[in-house]
């Protein structure tokens, strides 16, 4: 076999092994973009979301945080600016707990209701409604994306 066809036969392995890596990366933002997520039962809009573990009423608005996550910082801090006191907000740690501002429910080692409230991704915010029904579900990674959760529920108050 010559130099030629040897080299031939690596970029072509190797063209088909990228062709395989890009394949999976497109489908996992896909799928944390919301397209083809299969959405676990109990998170979705119209589900009773179970509150009395975390020792919490309705409505509220839970957060799916890593103590870790810069971004998740952030989305607690929009999430207080924009609800007040109007909402209880609980922020769920997977493990250790972050530092929360004064009004915030911080709970640790929470990782296990990832998973049944669909939070795939962090920051993930979780809208529960007065009648401790999920208003609605969705990652918050932007200050716009934490006002466009919770719009429905500013208005109505």
């Amino acid at each position: 076999m010559s130099f030629q066809t040897s080299a031939l036969i690596v970029t072509w392995a190797a063209l088909l092994l990228l062709a395989f890596v890009v394949a999976g990366l497109v489908r996992q933002v896909h799928a944390l973009s919301g397209g083809t997520r299969p959405v676990p039962a109990g998170s979705r809009p119209g589900d009773r979301a179970d509150l009395a573990p975390l020792g919490v009423s309705a409505p509220a608005v839970l957060l799916f945080l890593r103590s870790t996550c810069h971004t998740c910082t952030e989305a607690v801090a929009e999430t207080v600016d924009a609800v007040g006191e109007r909402l209880t907000v609980v922020a769920l740690y997977e493990s250790s707990a972050a530092e929360v501002p004064p009004g915030v429910l911080a709970r640790a080692d929470q990782g296990h209701l990832f998973a049944p409230y669909g939070a795939l991704a962090t920051p993930f915010a979780v809208l529960v409604g007065e009648d401790g029904r999920i208003t609605a579900a969705a990652p918050v990674g932007s200050r716009a994306a934490v006002r466009q959760l919770l719009a429905p529920a500013m208005e109505v108050r």
